[in-house]
């Protein structure tokens, strides 16, 4: 693998809160950051030091292109607005951990706490039991159970559990944003 290879990231997601933190954070630490998106012109106007592709990540074509040449895939895309979430995110998911594969990249997906119940609590641990409540819940483990067998099959699996990413930059897509605080809306 080239150095280009190692400090190139494929970025789902980077015009979000975590995927764009993510790679506004890699490219300040000397990484190339190549960003699918569906709107690669509109995306560009707004991170310019971005590497912007045309595509969907709905496609496996699209992400397999983008990921040429990478050594990091940063698996941070959500559906806008989390609709059709159950029938959206496996595929995606799909897509990221096959293009991963063909091109020998590893993976960072964002985790959180959604595959937890209170069996779990109070203090979830890697090897706590994940028995979620939630449908979300429900997809997250096996998200979590998808990125596992690729690990097993060879490709590098990275999950960072963290909670929502507020702050300067960040979308209005949390839960912090959408229960508590809503971006350019007085605080109720």
């Amino acid at each position: 693998m080239s150095r280009d290879m190692k400090t190139t990231a494929l970025v789902l997601g980077a015009t979000g809160g975590i995927g764009g933190a993510v790679a506004r954070k890699l490219l300040a630490r000397g990484w190339r950051i190549r960003a699918l998106n569906r709107d690669a012109a509109k995306a560009s106007r707004s991170e310019p030091a971005f590497e912007w592709v045309q595509g969907d990540a709905m496609n496996a074509g699209d992400v397999l292109r983008a990921a040429d040449g990478v050594g990091l895939i940063v698996h941070a895309v959500n559906p806008p607005g989390y609709r059709d979430w159950e029938t959206l995110v496996l595929p995606m998911l799909d897509n990221t951990i096959a293009a991963a594969r063909a091109v020998d990249a590893r993976i960072v997906l964002p985790g959180n706490v959604y595959n937890f119940g209170p069996d779990a609590l109070p203090a979830p641990a890697e090897e706590s039991p994940q028995h979620p409540l939630t449908k979300k819940g429900a997809i997250r483990v096996e998200m979590e159970k998808r990125l596992e067998a690729a690990s097993q099959a060879g490709a590098g699996a990275i999950i960072v559990r963290a909670g929502d990413v507020f702050g300067p930059g960040a979308t209005g897509n949390s839960w912090f944003s959408s229960g508590l605080v809503t971006p350019g809306k007085p605080v109720g």
